[in-house]
């Protein structure tokens, strides 16, 4: 335990070391030299242009004039990792440096002469297959990643500011994102988009959920749950989800599959419902026994280990504590923990490696894909052990009372 402590200090230490800023496997559009030309404008070089960045293992970033960036959903996980250690500790320094991040995420807040309500993007443009997103347009994951953390940050500083920008990126999602098309309702990735993406709107779900409740909105719990069901109406009979709608969206991978049980998870606990229960324990079972090996290593796909990937195993720590949470659960999670530092850590510079291949290993320092998903979950996991040593402890100690109790009768 406390080598892992240790090790996530140092992780800290590098990030801080940065100022929580870095590269990005999508940041390539930043890049000085081709905006500067006019193939900037051509969705297909942007498009190739974005994949060779995100792809090649030689990170030509700097002779190319990217700069690092804070990125603001990494920024948003960065919060939620320091607030974990100040749960573990108390030590206050965390929580200070939690809002003095937080204090940069309320000035980088998408247009609110547009938006109206509280909402984030990336700080690079981004070139999909069926979209182009400017930097700064707000898209739901970024919103919904730092809407948690300022909410957490709210209550543990008693900040009932944050905690109500936190709230209000619910009415940007239920009003911006909320779409019909298809046959289908759910939250759209960004604003204007029609292509239906499982975790996203589930994650849109989960949010605008809590927040209703939070709220006393019923509308927007309603809503909410319409969404939902359409995601639980897609799932396979196996218990697993494809990606999303479209064509190139057919595949079904470990961290995806890890955001939709957590978001369903965090669903039903904001509304007391049962009704996503069968859902939920047949989509834990199809996770836990397709997308880990025998020996902890998270998979990337369902039908493949590779690439070996932070994020996968990143997101298997929450998964399988917030969603599985019992004995059987918590072995598996200490096995993916210790084959997570097995295959990816850097003791040298105390950082994580992005993905391992068959045939290469990609060492580029992604902060917001990797280091920062690295830290938040060992973060959870080091408290998460720490408070079950703690109960574990003051059970032993009061059993040993009661039984030297008895003696002395």
């Amino acid at each position: 335990m406390d080598n892992l402590i240790n090790l996530n200090s140092q992780l800290l230490d590098s990030i801080r070391a940065e100022q929580f800023a870095g590269y990005d496997p999508f940041d390539s559009l930043n890049s000085k030299l081709l905006q500067a030309t006019p193939l900037y404008r051509s969705e297909w070089v942007r498009l190739a242009w974005l994949q060779l960045g995100k792809r090649s293992p030689i990170n030509f970033r700097p002779l190319l004039r990217v700069p690092k960036r804070r990125n603001p959903k990494g920024v948003g996980l960065f919060i939620s990792g320091l607030l974990q250690d100040y749960r573990r500790t108390g030590e206050a320094g965390y929580l200070q440096e939690a809002r003095e991040l937080a204090d940069w995420l309320l000035a980088q807040r998408s247009n609110p002469r547009e938006w109206t309500h509280s909402c984030w993007g990336y700080h690079f443009d981004w070139q999909a297959r069926a979209f182009y997103v400017p930097a700064g347009k707000p898209n739901i994951i970024t919103t919904c990643y730092v809407a948690r953390a300022l909410f957490e940050l709210g209550q543990l500083s008693a900040d009932k500011a944050l905690i109500d920008i936190a709230l209000d990126c619910a009415r940007f999602i239920a009003t911006h994102l909320y779409t019909e098309a298809d046959g289908r309702s759910f939250y759209a990735y960004i604003p204007g988009e029609r292509a239906f993406v499982h975790n996203a709107s589930l994650w849109g779900a989960a949010w605008c959920a809590f927040a209703g409740t939070q709220l006393g909105d019923d509308g927007l719990v309603a809503q909410a749950l319409r969404v939902a069901r359409q995601s639980v109406g897609e799932q396979a009979a196996d218990g697993s989800w494809v990606y999303g709608a479209r064509h190139h969206h057919q595949f079904i991978d470990g961290f995806h599959t890890g955001y939709n049980l957590e978001a369903l998870c965090m669903l039903r606990d904001a509304t007391g419902i049962d009704e996503f229960d069968a859902c939920i324990r047949q989509g834990y079972a199809y996770y836990v026994n397709t997308l880990f090996e025998e020996d902890g290593t998270a998979r990337y796909y369902n039908n493949s280990v590779y690439p070996i990937d932070m994020h996968s195993f990143a997101q298997a720590a929450f998964t399988l504590l917030k969603v599985g949470g019992g004995a059987a659960d918590l072995q598996l999670c200490d096995k993916v923990v210790q084959r997570a530092i097995e295959l990816l850590y850097q003791p040298a510079n105390g950082q994580f490696i992005y993905q391992r291949t068959r045939w290469l290993t990609n060492r580029i320092n992604y902060t917001r894909w990797t280091q920062a998903w690295a830290y938040y979950s060992l973060a959870f996991y080091n408290r998460y052990r720490a408070e079950l040593n703690h109960a574990e402890n003051r059970s032993v100690g009061l059993s040993d009372g009661y039984r030297q109790y008895g003696r002395n009768r």
